[in-house]
């Protein structure tokens, strides 16, 4: 477990997809590519609130700290010949306060899913669950629960600044989910000790049950990693500053 939350920091690029509830959007359905340097990420995504209004998809891209928002999901205010909103400063995939996606995105998809594969290294109660196989690739199934109080300690009692300064990171990105303290989930690693799966499942904080969707249940899956990515800025001459207020 420990191996592979210290392999997560060297991955460069990702793609993955993300499948499940999250409490404000009800189901989601994503894939998405990433680069860590220079920090960018492309995503198509589809929640049950986009399709009740009849919209579609939404294409987002972060580039150079600028948020791209296309789609048929997108609201109605674009001019004509304009295929993208953009706003900015916009930030994907660090911590719960630096996180800007201007409403656009679910919080609980804002932080880096490598972070967030990590999170089990603070649990107290972390089992082998067994053998599986996960998109063609046979892993260790391992499940536990995971705290904030349990996060701190970790830290705490971490052994070297590396380890001290992921779960750091991975502190900030749980209260980023905006769940209730307890958050369950599932690791399954490879045999080159990479993440490969992961899903996390909580109730919403106290106070937030009302926001509608349900609870918060993702599972998001690893496809690729390493290999090339290519995230374009859409042409300026196709986009429009978003005024206030999200897509979808």
């Amino acid at each position: 477990m420990a191996k592979a939350a210290a392999n997560s920091e060297d991955i460069r690029s990702l793609h993955y997809r993300i499948t499940g509830t999250v409490p404000e959007k009800g189901r989601l359905e994503a894939e998405a590519s990433m680069s860590t340097e220079p920090p960018a990420m492309r995503m198509q995504m589809r929640t049950s609130a986009a399709g009740q209004d009849g919209g579609g998809r939404l294409e987002v891209r972060f580039v150079d700290e600028v948020m791209y928002v296309g789609g048929g999901a997108v609201g109605s205010g674009k001019p004509d010949g304009k295929r993208w909103f953009r706003a900015s400063p916009a930030a994907w995939g660090r911590g719960a306060v630096d996180n800007e996606s201007h409403g656009v995105l679910p919080r609980q998809i804002e932080g880096s899913p490598l972070v967030q594969s990590t999170l089990l290294t603070g649990s107290k109660d972390l089992a082998m669950i067994g053998t599986e196989t996960v998109d063609g690739t046979r892993t260790r199934h391992y499940k536990g629960t995971v705290t904030g109080g349990g996060l701190l300690a970790a830290r705490r009692g971490a052994v070297d600044e590396a380890t001290r300064e992921r779960l750091i990171e991975g502190l900030d990105q749980f209260m980023g989910l905006g769940v209730s303290d307890t958050l369950t989930m599932d690791l399954w690693i490879d045999g080159d000790d990479h993440a490969k799966q992961f899903r996390m499942r909580s109730e919403p904080a106290e106070g937030q049950a009302g926001t509608g969707g349900g609870p918060l249940d993702l599972t998001v899956t690893f496809l690729a990693v390493d290999r090339p990515v290519s995230i374009e800025t859409p042409p300026a001459e196709e986009t429009t500053a978003l005024a206030g207020g999200a897509a979808g």
